[in-house]
């Protein structure tokens, strides 16, 4: 399990360690969940609730249970439970023998509601969905009670059991809580507790077919596991007084609910029906897609965990809800991958230089640093030739006054090899473009020696060595910074959040480059190889650029 990585404080562990200090929960141990619903990848909203629940249990020196809330069959997949469980340990986290499914507690939370029907707190209601709604009152104004709120105990009794026979169709019935029609939290207004729902359950099969409601299981779950702290996003803070009445009436050990405030991310839409609705009409190319959000998809990118937790630590926890920059997250990425990822030189697009005075047929081996950040990395050898692939931005024919990279009489350094300067161009006959730069090198100024300084230095790739690779490049997904606050948040899509690079050159010693490894090329960003690589054909994707929006921001916030 990966450490914690937690803020020195925060309002949620400031009230556990009052607790604690008052012996509250007299000896028990600190006790957290984790309560995904199984119905779809996780994102980088459910990173910071993770990294919270896990985290503040280690903090005190607790567990974390990793507790699915199956309730809703019609939208849950063993897939989307396998994938919960590898995102969660890939975050770092690891839930041991604490795994636990609200199926589990089934029959339990059947006899419970049993007990509410025969306390007079609970009641079969034959109103449809759109009658209780209506019923349901305003903000405003009261709600009405049911004409079936009244029914005598033995009938919810007999109606309660033959819902669960079997006996009526999807939507005929429904149980509800006795609270008061009448109360401004809408939450209390007779939630319903089960609903008819015929469908075949990923773990029950079809065993049940009525399923209970998450404010009905939520609490009951938490107490049965003994959860000390259930730690919920604000918008669960107005069914706090739902969640303490279920536990109340039914007498039961009762966990503290805390609510803090849930992620939101610039140029993102985390809700997962939007999330789905992207994969199924084809705007992106699955859950992994390495556009989307999902931790699944940053995992295909190259993001690191350590750099997700870092993220999250430097968010942290309040109660006021925030949007977060997508550049911070960026931020933390590069930081990370600069400590940790190997130096590699790779050209996207390509122009090829001719050495003229280099020896035809000889190969020269440069010596090249790993990671600069790290000696224990060591070095590589580069072999150079007399051809060699640069890239196209790093030549101009007719160059400003500011451009100091190659163009003709100019003399320029290639990393870790020779200077050379450019001393006539090939152009394409019928289009005119630069399609061969000549140039010849200085055999003394081999890896840095040289008696006269140079303005620019660029990278290459020996062309008869190179590797070809496809390069993906990523951009945002959303061209608004808050494409949730419009209805038509599709129409927001960035028709350039994907560039395919198939010409491109690396060098050779990324041949085999395992996929899921992560580089730097030089210059140019932080790549991984993903999935799609096959032998003989290299894919890389982008996972963030060189430039660092957040970094600028800060050195000015501290200059």
């Amino acid at each position: 399990m990966a450490e914690a990585e937690s803020l020195s404080t925060d309002f949620i562990r400031d009230i556990v360690a009052e607790d604690l200090a008052k012996n509250r929960w007299q000896g028990r141990p600190v006790v957290t969940r984790w309560p995904p619903e199984p119905n779809g990848y996780l994102h980088i909203g459910h990173a910071t609730a993770i990294n919270m629940d896990f985290s503040l249990a280690a903090d005190f020196g607790g567990h974390c249970n990793l507790r699915f809330d199956d309730t809703n069959p019609t939208k849950e997949e063993v897939e989307y439970v396998e994938a919960i469980k590898e995102d969660t340990r890939w975050l770092g986290f690891d839930w041991g023998e604490h795994l636990y499914f609200a199926s589990d507690y089934f029959e339990q939370l059947y006899q419970w509601a049993i007990q509410l029907i025969k306390a007079g707190k609970a009641y079969v209601d034959d109103l449809s969905p759109d009658e209780t709604r209506e019923y349901r009152g305003t903000l405003t104004e009261p709600g009405k009670d049911s004409p079936y709120r009244n029914r005598s105990i033995e009938e919810n009794l007999d109606l309660f059991a033959r819902m669960r026979a079997g006996e009526f169709p999807d939507g005929a019935r429904t149980l509800r809580a006795k609270i008061d029609m009448a109360s401004p939290n809408l939450n209390m207004r007779d939630p319903v507790m089960y609903r008819i729902r015929h469908a075949e359950h990923h773990r029950t099969g079809d065993k049940w077919c009525i399923y209970p409601m998450y404010d009905w299981a939520h609490g009951q779950c938490d107490s049965i596991e003994k959860v000390t702290y259930s730690l919920c996003s604000m918008e669960y803070e107005d069914h706090r007084p739902l969640y303490d009445w279920f536990l109340d009436q039914l007498g039961i050990f009762h966990p503290q609910q805390l609510e803090f405030a849930r992620l939101n991310l610039s140029h993102t839409v985390v809700s997962k029906r939007k999330l789905l609705q992207l994969v199924n009409e084809g705007i992106v190319a699955g859950w992994n897609d390495p556009r989307m959000p999902t931790l699944a998809a940053m995992r295909r990118r190259g993001y690191t965990p350590e750099a997700i937790r870092d993220f999250c630590r430097r968010v942290g926890i309040t109660k006021k809800q925030k949007l977060v920059d997508l550049a911070l997250l960026e931020h933390c990425v590069r930081e990370d991958l600069n400590k940790r990822a190997m130096r590699m030189m790779a050209v996207l697009h390509p122009l090829k230089v001719v050495i003229e005075n280099y020896p035809e047929g000889q190969v020269e081996e440069m010596e090249a640093v790993n990671n600069p950040e790290d000696e224990a990395m060591g070095t590589r050898k580069v072999p150079f030739t007399r051809e060699l692939w640069i890239e196209q931005a790093d030549f101009m024919e007719n160059p400003s006054k500011k451009y100091f990279r190659l163009s003709p009489g100019v003399e320029v350094r290639l990393r870790y090899a020779y200077l050379i300067k450019c001393t006539s161009v090939v152009h394409d006959e019928k289009t005119g473009e630069v399609i061969e730069v000549r140039c010849t090198y200085d055999p003394a100024t081999r890896g840095g020696n040289a008696d006269r300084k140079v303005k620019g230095t660029i990278h290459w790739v020996s062309a008869p060595y190179a590797v070809p690779a496809e390069v993906r490049l990523y951009d945002t997904l959303f061209l608004a910074p808050k494409p949730d606050e419009t209805e038509e948040w599709k129409a927001l899509v960035n028709p350039n959040s994907l560039e395919r690079l198939d010409k491109c050159y690396v060098e050779p010693a990324l041949a085999n480059a395992p996929v899921g490894e992560r580089y730097q090329f030089e210059r140019t960003g932080y790549f991984c190889v993903d999935p799609d690589t096959q032998p003989g054909q290299l894919v890389f994707n982008r996972t963030v650029s060189l430039r660092d929006t957040w970094g600028k921001i800060e050195k000015a916030e501290q200059g």
